[in-house]
């Protein structure tokens, strides 16, 4: 078999032509590579969690639902101020990543009665929502 050499190419243009055409197919069809933990990332994280979560919760007020800082580690149902339902009142525990996600897969399976019926189906959505939240708590 014999190699090509970019100066194969340049003394080939048709040649070269169909190497780049080849080279731009594989790279527009290659998975993407998962981005790194950058700003952009954690911007892009806040945006989903202010884009799926804002609606009912602020990460520093409590409105519809009570306020989101520190809630990676909080005690469940701890937030001053705030009014819980019976339901999450008496769930006990604290939050942690695996709760968090048991909790936007479906809030009604691990607290019945709550009055969130807000579910995150995709994996990856939760995961950078809970990824956002452990951002920011201590």
């Amino acid at each position: 078999m014999r190699t090509c050499s970019v100066d194969a190419l340049r003394a080939t243009p048709r040649l070269a032509a169909a190497a780049l055409s080849l080279a731009a197919s594989l790279t527009a069809h290659a998975a993407p590579a998962a981005p790194p933990a950058s700003a952009a990332s954690v911007a892009e994280r806040k945006e989903l969690y202010e884009g799926k979560c804002g609606g009912c919760h602020s990460v520093d007020a409590n409105r519809i639902g009570p306020l989101h800082r520190g809630v990676v580690g909080r005690k469940v149902g701890s937030v001053k101020d705030f009014n819980y339902s019976p339901a999450l009142k008496s769930l006990g525990g604290v939050w942690t990543p695996e709760r968090l996600d048991a909790w936007l897969t479906n809030p009604q399976a691990v607290a019945p009665g709550t009055a969130m019926f807000f579910m995150v189906d995709d994996a990856s959505q939760r995961a950078a929502i809970i990824a956002y939240l452990k951002s920011v708590s201590p």
